[in-house]
């Protein structure tokens, strides 16, 4: 399991990269870097909002879920584990 700062990490140069790329794609079709920048901010607003409604959806969603059971210690799958 990752740190939470870690998938914060990802999370964030995710969504940078998102920005620069979608900047880009808005520049080349617009012509115009303050019109690629918008859709670039536009989209990545909606996107997050979208995603959240995406996931407490799915979070309702049993169908392929399965309980994760404990591990005993001595199975090596411990903390102690190298």
């Amino acid at each position: 399991m990752e740190t939470r700062m870690r998938s914060l990490t990802k999370a964030t140069s995710w969504q940078g990269l998102g920005l620069v790329t979608m900047s880009a794609l808005g520049y080349v079709f617009t012509g115009s870097l303050t019109s690629g920048g918008i859709l670039a901010v536009s989209s990545g607003i909606v996107g997050f909002c979208v995603y959240l409604v995406h996931e407490r959806l799915w979070a309702g969603v049993r169908w392929g879920w399965h309980p994760v059971e404990e591990r005993r210690r001595d199975d090596g799958w411990g903390p102690g584990r190298a």
